[in-house]
């Protein structure tokens, strides 16, 4: 496994993270019997539970299958160790822990780089993690490392100079859409069933169109913001995940809610079934 960052000053900066640029077209499907199955998130915790599986079972089959799958992919930045070691304090019966993850690498996590896909910005780690990386840390989910996004995130594909291009797992001659590409490969490969993205004109749900992910941005104020992005002129973006199911979306925020109520925003509970009320659609007819 490389747990080196790579050099910010090598052109064959992306061949450390093993681009497959030279073949052929392919599908990328990371799925196997191995401890992590099949399913998504919320099938996942219930092996957890019965003790099916193990969390290091689950981890180790995770790693295994992000080593091999970027080969072809060329999602991850870097990869954390294991275990991750940071300030934050993980209980021991957290809601989703043993659940592998990625955390798009425009968010800090204590003790890494955060690269923002770009060689402008210097390799140092980082003294905290960000609220968001916090949050998600707390509520049990396991990071293997940080994945690709554009530089600073502001493009609709997973394209840098730093790293190069992050390909789709269903036809790596595609797109995996943008700036959330990386994650979203992941996921969609098969290799996590959650990953962490974030959204200001489509970071999330861009990449869950290409990839056929599911991808909510969530109402800003949901999820804990950095302070960073909380500067910029207009304050479009937002926190999320991408994931393969709609009930691994509606636990994750549920969850999230439990443990931080949005302040100034109704409640949503945990969603389990179609609302009986019936909803409008606004629509703007003119530019």
């Amino acid at each position: 496994m490389n747990e080196a960052t790579p050099s910010r000053d090598d052109d064959a900066t992306a061949d450390s993270h093993s681009r497959d640029t030279g073949s052929a077209r392919r599908l990328v499907d990371a799925t196997t019997d191995d401890a992590l199955g099949e399913g998504d998130a919320t099938d996942l915790l219930a092996r957890l539970a019965a003790r099916e599986v193990s969390r290091h079972e689950v981890r180790a089959a995770a790693m295994a299958r992000a080593q091999s799958a970027n080969v072809h992919l060329n999602a991850v930045t870097h990869w954390f160790v294991d275990p991750v070691d940071t300030e934050v304090a993980v209980p021991a019966d957290a809601d989703l822990a043993g659940v592998p993850t990625f955390i798009k690498d425009n968010e800090e996590v204590t003790g890494f780089p955060t690269t923002q896909g770009s060689r402008a910005v210097v390799d140092h780690p980082a003294a905290a993690c960000s609220p968001i990386v916090t949050s998600m840390l707390e509520l049990g989910l396991d990071p293997l490392g940080a994945s690709t996004l554009p530089e600073f995130g502001l493009t609709a594909n997973t394209e840098s100079s730093r790293f190069g291009a992050t390909r789709n797992p269903w036809d790596t001659g595609h797109s995996a859409g943008g700036s959330s590409g990386g994650g979203a490969a992941m996921v969609a490969a098969g290799v996590v069933p959650i990953a962490h993205a974030n959204d200001g004109g489509g970071s999330i749900r861009i990449p869950a169109s290409c990839c056929g992910l599911v991808g909510l941005k969530p109402s800003r104020g949901r999820l804990p913001m950095n302070p960073i992005k909380e500067m910029v002129p207009v304050k479009i973006a937002a926190q999320g995940v991408l994931t393969r199911s709609v009930r691994d979306t509606a636990l994750f925020h549920a969850l999230m809610e439990r443990a931080r109520p949005a302040a100034g925003l109704p409640p949503i509970g945990h969603v389990t079934h179609p609302s009986s009320q019936r909803l409008r659609i606004g629509m703007c007819v003119t530019a």
